[in-house]
């Protein structure tokens, strides 16, 4: 039986074309993630940081190693078992995970934070990957896309009750991409933009009273103290972003330099907390200056365009909607915490991908980049 299984795998790792794997991304991928370990080591003095995510692009590698050579196909076979695992590991992580102010979001394997809801991105991509290839003749029926909505709302539940509502937000556009390429049609389309609309309105209202219990309060300082900043509270929550401002724009064309300990260095003064994590955008542009933060803006959108590229030569809709699902994750994280960086939008807690610091975001986006390189090795025959 062994045998003959691993006759199958060698005769499936023989029919790939190897001309197809798409080296362009490889060098994209390993060029911002050199990058971002320079970055996250000038960040911080701790060597801890810059250590444990070399550790995590080792391992990451060794995951796109292997995931480049499984075929999709055969991951998408355990959709369900892969479905039931996400809800577990969000469901374990509320009960026997770590609390850290108000929020349960990690398991601690002693100096090792591990977060759920960074690997549940990828693991819904592949499951939704599958449900709608599934489904493809009829997916615009009620019956269908009710069973999308709620498969999608159980694991969107368990991660905004963390409470996680930047990730929350991350697969919830995540999950409209997908539906988008899946096929839902313009019809459907145009009438939740009438209802979403009116809705926005009222929930915006909702969250001006007083006693509103739809978000934390936390959260609800940090979006109305954005528009508003004539209040003490509004002060507090923007500091960290005007800091922020005030580093990028400091580093001017060539930036500072990395390590450098000049005195009018906002890193340096501390001014910048956590800097290697969601801030680490705020690093590159003061020491790396314009020519840096435009090297890692370039080489995001270069990967999102090669997953995208991908995406459209997929031999299947599941292939399509893995390369653009994850594609639209990387894109979408990326544009905000630059965002958030230079004070565009409200202070979020997202990761810069491939860049920021943490293993959970850089092992399930290197994960997510082995798959789609498998899917690029399948290309569309009529192209070959």
């Amino acid at each position: 039986m062994i045998v003959a299984f691993l006759t199958k795998i060698k005769e499936r790792l023989k029919s790939y074309n190897y001309k197809h794997i798409n080296v362009r991304l490889i060098i994209w991928l390993y060029a911002l993630l050199i990058l971002g370990l320079n970055v996250i080591a000038s960040a911080t003095k701790e060597d801890s940081y810059e250590s444990k995510q070399l550790f995590g692009i080792i391992v990451g590698t060794v995951a796109i190693l292997v995931l480049i050579l499984i075929d999709y196909h055969f991951i998408l076979k355990f959709y369900w078992l892969i479905y039931l695992l996400t809800l577990v590991l969000l469901l374990a992580v509320k009960f026997f995970g770590k609390n850290v102010k108000g929020a349960q979001r990690w398991f601690e394997f002693g100096p090792i934070q591990i977060q759920p809801s960074e690997f549940a991105k990828i693991l819904l991509v592949i499951f939704f990957a599958k449900l709608m290839w599934k489904y493809k003749d009829k997916f615009n029926t009620p019956k269908v896309l009710l069973l999308f909505i709620l498969t999608f709302a159980v694991p969107l539940f368990l991660i905004l009750k963390q409470p996680d509502l930047s990730t929350s937000i991350v697969i919830c556009v995540c999950f409209c991409v997908m539906m988008y390429i899946g096929g839902l049609s313009y019809k459907i389309i145009a009438g939740v933009f009438a209802v979403a609309v009116p809705a926005v309105v009222i929930v915006v209202y909702l969250l001006l009273q007083p006693d509103q219990t739809i978000m934390k309060q936390y959260q609800v300082d940090r979006l109305l103290g954005f528009f508003d900043e004539d209040n003490e509270v509004a002060e507090r929550i923007n500091y960290q972003q005007t800091n922020s401002l005030i580093a990028i724009g400091s580093g001017g064309i060539w930036g500072k330099g990395l390590n450098n300990d000049r005195e009018d260095s906002v890193k340096n003064g501390n001014y910048i907390s956590e800097a290697q994590t969601d801030f680490i955008f705020t690093i590159v542009g003061e020491e790396l200056g314009f020519v840096g933060t435009m090297s890692v803006i370039i080489l995001v959108a270069l990967i999102c365009f090669e997953c995208f590229y991908m995406g459209a030569h997929a031999p299947d809709l599941a292939g399509r909607i893995i390369c653009c699902g994850i594609g639209a994750i990387i894109g979408f994280q990326a544009f905000v915490n630059m965002c958030v960086a230079t004070k565009l939008l409200p202070n979020t807690g997202l990761p810069l991908p491939f860049v920021s610091y943490g293993l959970s975001s850089l092992l399930s986006l290197m994960a997510g980049m082995g798959v789609v390189l498998n899917v690029g090795l399948q290309h569309k025959k009529l192209l070959d």
